[in-house]
């Protein structure tokens, strides 16, 4: 192994005895197994895999902070978030790490966003780019929950909670409602008016105020329970989820591996509901016969990142099964891939950071995880 190799180790275990006491506990996936997986899990190749994902990072991230894909070649509020959660899941924080300062300029890019004409709306809406910018906010907002807490400024710190109190408002506000504006129907879409929902959106809120709740912030339960009622309402007898309630369209892998987890998020880990999502993503194990012609190409990086979480919050034989088997096909993408990197139509920074998220789930070091 090489020096950087070893260097890195070092940092990731010391970062591991550290974060106990930074507000970054150590629990264990599904409640069982050992908090110290590194050796086990983390592989020499998912190492260097992940070592060149979190350098290509840092390398594309642009001068005001952000990331973007090649679709809109502007910063996306969305992509730099899992980014800088990317960064953080290898022990970084913000201007504390290898990429402490990388994690510290995404949250500038975040936090600059929220100067729009929504104070708290964490979306750059240039252009095409506004056309689905709740996304954007979801993401963002998680990511700013995260990393709260970490700063050694008052004024930052306080900045930063300032920015999410808002961002948490925007998200209540959004939850679609009827058309007097009085009963919650549940979900979320793209924009900022209540009106509409999926499944996909309604998971990126739930994570998000998942997050602000670690954090210390206050969600009304009936805004969780609301968003529970819509996400199980999506699902249909083979146990997946369709994208939104009501629709006959058929299920698919990456909207019921976000359903799971947005489930998980309102802290349902067991039940009918989880049990059958659960089965139902494990046809689509990577490695498994047929598995790779049923997920879609342009889903496969978003669907696979939510399917680890849901494995990793499962525990038991799910995880063991998932996680070495979506472990080596994200080391071969990683070799395969543009310049020898994790890519799709999107670009290199949203496939790279999702694999490098999911390739670091063993560390634990995100607050998100814990359960």
């Amino acid at each position: 192994m090489s020096d950087a190799k070893q260097t890195r180790r070092r940092f990731l275990r010391t970062a591991a005895v550290l974060g106990a006491g930074s507000g970054l506990a150590m629990a264990r996936p599904g409640g069982g197994g050992p908090a110290d997986d590194l050796t086990t899990l983390i592989t020499p190749e998912a190492d260097d895999a992940v070592g060149r994902g979190l350098a290509l990072i840092a390398r594309i991230q642009a001068a005001d902070g952000s990331l973007s894909d090649s679709q809109f070649r502007v910063g996306n509020v969305g992509v730099t978030a899992l980014a800088g959660l990317a960064l953080m899941a290898g022990g970084n924080q913000p201007g504390r790490g290898v990429y402490g300062r990388n994690v510290s300029r995404a949250v500038d890019y975040c936090l600059a966003q929220a100067n729009g004409p929504e104070p708290g709306y964490l979306a750059n809406l240039s252009g095409s780019i506004s056309n689905s910018p709740m996304y954007q906010h979801g993401f963002g907002t998680l990511f700013l929950a995260e990393v709260l807490g970490m700063f050694p400024d008052p004024a930052r710190e306080s900045r930063v909670r300032d920015v999410l109190e808002k961002a948490v408002h925007i998200i209540v506000k959004a939850q679609n409602r009827d058309r007097n504006q009085k009963n919650l129907y549940g979900g979320w879409r793209y924009e900022t008016r209540p009106g509409d929902s999926d499944v996909s959106v309604t998971v990126a809120m739930m994570m998000a105020l998942r997050a602000a709740r670690n954090a210390g912030l206050y969600v009304d339960h009936s805004v969780i329970t609301a968003g529970v009622d819509y996400i199980t309402g999506c699902q249909e007898s083979d146990g997946g989820f369709v994208y939104k309630r009501g629709q006959r369209a058929g299920t698919g892998f990456a909207r019921s591996a976000a359903a799971v987890v947005g489930l998980n998020s309102a802290g349902i880990y067991d039940g009918p509901v989880i049990e059958r999502g659960l089965n139902y993503l494990m046809q689509f194990r990577p490695g498994r016969r047929g598995a790779a012609r049923d997920v879609r190409p342009e889903y496969y990086y978003y669907g696979q990142y939510y399917a680890a979480l849901a494995m990793w919050t499962a525990g038991g034989p799910f995880w063991a099964e998932w996680f070495p088997a979506i472990r080596d096909e994200l080391i071969g993408k990683s070799r395969s891939g543009a310049g020898g990197m994790w890519a799709d139509e999107r670009g290199l920074a949203f496939p790279a950071a999702c694999s490098c998220i999911i390739l670091q789930l063993p560390n634990n070091y995100l607050p998100i995880l814990q359960k």
